[in-house]
């Protein structure tokens, strides 16, 4: 039982999330965590003053069970089995958030200086997670999927909307790292 408990290597892991995709493939279903914020507004009754969310969401069902998963996967990662030793970061990353006032992880996994929970104590922090969270979802929405369902069910699908989505995301991502970062902190 020790395999569980560390870090798999990338070719079990791509392994077993080609399997789930070919199963989804087989029945006919596709992969995506954005997708179920559209089931969980119309199971509070916004698909009858909205016509994007008046859907039966109760197909949707298995999706909402991934999600619950996700976040108990999650939890049980890194309250049962988080191991900061085998995390390496490299030096000059660790420089360049140190140039922007972020602490390293010191033995953690994340800096608590962007998931720690002082960041509540700051308007600004709060600001930029509200801030951030509906451009995330704006934009999820707006590309018709997120990352993991473009750049996971919707590349193994060999679908060229997602292809050019995953692009805009790594776009997007090398700006926010490189330009947008920097503003902010």
């Amino acid at each position: 039982m020790d395999f569980i408990f560390q870090t798999w290597a990338w070719y079990v892991s791509g392994f077993l999330i080609g399997v789930i995709m070919l199963s989804l493939i087989y029945f006919g279903k596709t992969f995506g965590m954005s997708s179920n914020l559209r089931s969980l507004c119309s199971m509070a009754g916004l698909g009858k003053r909205v016509g994007f969310f008046d859907f039966d969401w109760k197909a949707q069902r298995w999706n909402l069970v991934v999600v619950l998963g996700a976040m108990l996967g999650g939890f049980v990662a890194v309250h049962f089995m988080a191991d900061a030793s085998n995390v390496s970061i490299n030096p000059k990353t660790i420089e360049q958030l140190a140039q922007l006032g972020i602490d390293a992880p010191n033995g953690k996994l994340m800096p608590d200086a962007l998931f720690g929970s002082q960041i509540f104590e700051s308007p600004k922090h709060i600001i930029l997670l509200l801030i951030g969270g509906i451009l995330i979802g704006f934009g999820s929405r707006y590309a018709g999927g997120c990352t993991s369902g473009h750049a996971i069910s919707g590349l193994s699908n060999l679908q060229i909307p997602s292809l050019k989505a995953v692009i805009g995301f790594f776009i997007g991502g090398l700006i926010m790292a490189h330009f947008l970062l920097p503003l902010i902190f």
